[in-house]
């Protein structure tokens, strides 16, 4: 069976973390580059402020980028799903019971029954042979002792 792509969790998992991605990294972004371009403008700006938002903003670059690569590939993804063509429906036939197999079937069928119809009866005889002896000749053949 082929699942449809809107209905896999993991497209639409894929699909939101990357937008989930795309949109902490773009606000890192945006507010440590306002941050420091305010204090930098100002001159109050810290070691602090400037270092470390700089890092901060190579760590939003980098959850920014990631974000807008799991975007293209679900975007990939949709678009090879829609150039794959559909398999056809496979059409099942309804079992006519009137077919020379099963007559084949039911010959199979009695000459097993025969033959366990047999194997039961040697072991009923067995049973009655052994007569509350010790076992030793049920634990040897492996039969139960009544």
């Amino acid at each position: 069976m082929k699942k449809s792509l809107t209905r896999s969790i993991g497209f639409w998992l894929l699909l939101v973390l990357s937008l989930a991605s795309a949109g902490v990294g773009g606000w890192l972004i945006a507010g440590q580059i306002g941050t420091m371009t305010s204090t930098l403008l100002d001159g109050t700006a810290t070691g602090i402020e400037v270092y470390v938002g700089q890092s901060l903003v190579v760590v939003g670059a980098a959850l920014l980028g990631a974000g807008v690569i799991g975007i293209l590939v679900a975007v990939a993804l949709s678009a090879v799903q829609a150039l794959l063509p559909s398999p056809a429906p496979v059409v099942v036939e309804p079992i006519d019971g009137d077919t020379e197999s099963d007559a084949a079937d039911d010959e199979t069928t009695m000459v097993e029954n025969s033959s366990t119809h047999a194997d039961a009866e040697q072991i009923a005889e067995d049973d009655e042979a052994q007569n509350g002896s010790s076992g030793s000749t049920a634990t040897a053949t492996k039969i139960s002792v009544k």
